[in-house]
């Protein structure tokens, strides 16, 4: 089960105010932009994305608040503590999300309904909104937490009720690990729902997008991946403080928390693994035992870790009433331990080789400046976008950690270029003799670009080589007339075309073609 606290930053402001009016527009400001907004600002124009000016503009009354983590975690805590009263697995995905193994708290309450009824009695406050998703995967589950409301999805049923889901919900939430990137270019693809993602081939999906891609053709297939709160595994890199005093104040608690942040990934590093959910254990002067689960989409850096020990520490402190000019009346912190629950080598972690948290980027740049500096700089060369029309001219190869600007703003206009997704191979090049192609029409005639930049007639059938292709879609042409001031410019027109082979596989195949010199010919392939 997930319990999803929408506009959770706005939420976690009106907790602090002790102010929660519903009809008060508030948003959530950062770097001058508005992150989040609530629901009454909503109704009155503003909107993600929205500079703040703009959003005052729209709305004279809006309170703007700046973004602040360790609010948003500190007031999150206290609602996970009365969840943990009712089940003993909650898990943390983020402030505002949490994952609870219903099956288990199904068992001990005797249905699932009443389990579910409990946990939303228990997060309930005043003018707080919460909604449920219950599913056979957390992330299904998640999904179904911010679809209509809440829903109930039944058993082995996941794969229906994802079908119709919205492809940028994967987006929307930060807590499924999708990219934002690889879902704007699913959709640039066509795609509209999970249901029509998951029909894909999962190679075509792994070989266009990696393990970014994998990642969301898992989620639109409901794979399931792993159970709230998993089994302790290396348990041997535990690290654990004893405080000499009680520890009640959230600026000490700070210090220990990066202290034992800095061991943990010591021992992480020598493990050769990385840390992708944590247990955060604390024993009080009282005698009380608490703890909380923190999961991320990526693997934990030193950072990320003293940050979620801090915000955790600050949230018990807090709910314990800690922050009294009086500290001697209240308990503290006599014990606490941080214990990685889920670790996993850094090139199987959710980012991949290359992006596996700080630690591996500082070895693979080692390893890169070890190149360069016996080969020299211009050996080892990163690819950065440039502007143009076609595939080739719009990436730039520079010396790996260098930041040149780019030669051709990508951003500027290219009257002619081709639409993304970009095709993900180049060929042997236009002038190569293998990239020739022909094209028919219906008629067996020839098909060329007349002086009017469009097509003689529609494409029937293309040949290359000894290879025949009936032509299924194409797209086009967008033409380039390069120079065309100078007496050396040339026009030309590029064309997108998919074809099927006539052959007993009948392989889809996708091309770019170009065509300059009265030919078509093969640039790229898709």
């Amino acid at each position: 089960m997930a319990l999803w606290f929408p506009d959770w930053p706005v939420q976690a402001v009106h907790l602090d105010e002790d102010a929660p009016a519903h009809n008060k527009p508030v948003a959530i400001a950062a770097h001058y932009r508005i992150q989040v907004c609530g629901v009454a600002a909503r109704k009155r124009g503003v909107r993600r994305g929205m500079k703040v000016r703009q959003a005052q503009a729209v709305c004279p009354e809006l309170e703007v608040v700046d973004a602040d983590a360790d609010r948003d975690a500190r007031m999150f805590e206290g609602i996970v503590a009365s969840l943990g009263e009712v089940a003993s697995s909650v898990e943390v995905l983020r402030p505002g999300l949490v994952a609870v193994d219903a099956g288990a708290a199904a068992r001990y309450y005797g249905s699932e309904d009443i389990a579910a009824q409990m946990l939303i009695d228990a997060a309930l406050r005043q003018g707080i909104d919460v909604f449920a998703g219950v599913a056979d995967e957390i992330t299904t589950a998640v999904i179904a937490a911010r679809a209509n409301g809440g829903t109930v999805v039944k058993r082995e049923a996941s794969r229906s009720f994802l079908q119709q889901q919205p492809l940028g919900v994967m987006a929307a939430e930060d807590a499924l690990g999708c990219e934002a990137e690889v879902v704007r270019a699913l959709a640039d693809l066509g795609m509209r729902t999970l249901g029509e993602l998951a029909e894909l081939p999962v190679e075509a999906v792994a070989t266009r997008f990696g393990n970014a891609g994998l990642r969301c053709h898992n989620i639109a297939r409901a794979r399931h991946d792993r159970k709230v709160a998993p089994p302790i595994t290396h348990a041997d890199c535990e690290v654990s403080h004893v405080p000499e005093e009680p520890i009640l104040r959230v600026d000490a608690a700070s210090f220990v928390a990066r202290n034992l942040a800095s061991r943990l990934h010591q021992l992480l590093s020598k493990g050769g693994v990385v840390c992708q959910l944590l247990k955060v254990t604390a024993d009080f002067s009282t005698g009380d035992t608490v703890s909380r689960i923190w999961r991320t989409g990526e693997p934990l850096t030193e950072q990320a870790t003293a940050d979620r020990v801090r915000w955790q520490l600050d949230g018990w402190l807090t709910v314990r009433g800690a922050h009294s000019d009086d500290p001697n009346e209240h308990d503290g912190i006599t014990a606490l331990w941080l214990i990685p629950l889920e670790c996993v080598p850094p090139d199987i972690a959710s980012g991949g080789l290359w992006d596996t948290g700080r630690s591996q980027q500082h070895v693979a740049r080692q390893v890169i400046e070890r190149v360069q500096s016996s080969l020299g700089v211009d050996a080892v060369l990163q690819p950065v976008p440039a502007g143009g029309r076609g595939v080739e001219e719009r990436i730039h190869f520079v010396p790996y950690g260098e930041k040149r600007d780019a030669i051709r703003n990508p951003a500027g206009s290219w009257p002619g270029k081709i639409p993304g997704p970009l095709p993900a191979r180049l060929g042997g090049g236009i002038n190569h003799p293998a990239s020739q192609v022909s094209m028919i029409d219906t008629e067996g005639q020839r098909i060329y670009v007349t002086a009017e930049a469009l097509l003689s007639s529609s494409p029937y059938a293309l040949s290359w080589g000894p290879a025949r292709y009936l032509i299924t879609a194409w797209a086009g042409p967008w033409p380039v007339d390069d120079r065309w001031w100078e007496k050396t410019g040339t026009k030309y027109a590029r064309l997108q075309v998919v074809g099927r082979a006539v052959s007993e596989e009948g392989q889809l195949s996708a091309w770019l073609l170009m065509w300059k010199d009265n030919k078509w010919r093969i640039e790229a392939t898709y």
